[in-house]
């Protein structure tokens, strides 16, 4: 079997790594096919070096234009001629990638299919009922996401398996505090700091992002805000610098901020995935958005939705805890075996 997988920002180069990896060992020749969208020269070679993975076919395109990664896509799609065409998230990569794969009469597995945060303003969600509509394998990471796509009547086959992402944090989370000299580097100390990322396009216009930049600003304690490029220039051209105690650094590599995420006392995002990663790290959430598609993090006390309430945010990080209990969400670990056995399932079912 011959699989087509389409990354094309960090988060996806997360979760693409264990999923290779699983591929490989279920005997799936995998083209991994980076559309650039993202483009962070310290991200990959770790996921190379850890797990042994090939480096993947690089449209380098810079862009979060659809139709231009669609056209492209579609000729590596059409040239290499794979049995499934596997996309992840909700970026334009991924829409991209599923619409490719349609025009070229390739089925697409969805892996994150179902998720909902029921705001229509975000073009994710967008993004990801499109994706759900196209794919004819729906890969969730929970029950709660296969019942929304049951509801929505896709008339794709719908398979539980967990979530990848959580098969990255245990494989390399471990790895990044051993090698990570992010703490120290940064003079912060264990569980007394607060790590922040703002990036979505949202939360990136002057006037969300003061007031964001202005509730940090008000925490008693460090914080550490590595910041996306398109943030950064807001920040420069609207003025925007934050006093206090809060540092904007430079984007982090992955294993600089899995260890520092990990060692956190609060994380406050506007990052899907972060969000689960903070879960899963028992590190108390807050989170710059009015809804997510992480709903079940909020459930049980160990996320805040904030927005961009200053007030709200200096409230929620300074009451920050993790729940005495913390049941496991989204698998167990092992998603990326169940995702290529489920592979494999679709190609014998034909």
């Amino acid at each position: 079997m011959r699989v087509l997988s389409v990354v094309g920002n960090r988060p996806q180069f997360v979760k693409s790594a264990p999923l290779s990896a699983a591929l490989r060992e279920a005997g799936i020749e995998e083209i991994v096919v980076h559309t650039g969208q993202h483009y962070d020269p310290e991200l990959s070679q770790v996921f190379f070096d850890e797990l042994g993975l090939r480096e993947p076919i690089e449209l380098d395109l810079r862009t979060a234009d659809i139709d231009r990664m669609r056209v492209q896509l579609e000729e590596h799609i059409v040239a290499t001629r794979p049995d499934r065409v596997l996309v992840l998230g909700d970026t334009n990569s991924t829409l991209a990638g599923a619409r490719a794969a349609a025009a070229a009469r390739v089925p697409v597995a969805h892996v994150e299919a179902g998720l909902r945060s029921g705001d229509l303003s975000m073009p994710e969600e967008h993004n990801r009922i499109e994706v759900d509509r196209i794919a004819s394998l729906l890969l969730s990471p929970d029950e709660r996401s296969a019942e929304t796509l049951r509801g929505e009547g896709v008339s794709g086959r719908i398979e539980v398996v967990g979530d990848v992402m959580y098969d990255a944090c245990l494989r390399l989370a471990p790895v990044a505090r051993e090698r990570s000299t992010a703490l120290a580097d940064f003079g912060l100390v264990l569980r007394r700091y607060v790590l922040a990322t703002i990036h979505r396009e949202a939360n990136v216009r002057p006037n969300r992002l003061g007031r964001i930049l202005d509730g940090l600003s008000r925490l008693d304690e460090p914080v550490l805000l590595p910041a996306h490029p398109r943030t950064a220039a807001v920040v420069r051209s609207g003025g925007l610098a934050p006093g206090g105690h809060v540092w904007i650094s430079p984007p982090l590599s992955y294993l600089d901020f899995a260890a520092l995420a990990s060692q956190a006392r609060v994380i406050v995002t506007d990052s899907g995935g972060i969000q689960k990663e903070a879960y899963w790290y028992g590190v108390p959430c807050v989170t710059a958005r009015p809804s997510t598609e992480w709903v079940d993090t909020v459930e049980q006390g160990a996320n805040v939705l904030v927005d961009d309430d200053p007030d709200r945010l200096v409230e929620a990080v300074r009451a920050a805890r993790m729940p005495a209990r913390r049941p496991r969400l989204y698998g167990d670990g092992h998603a990326s075996e169940r995702v290529a056995a489920a592979l494999l399932a679709s190609l014998a079912a034909l």
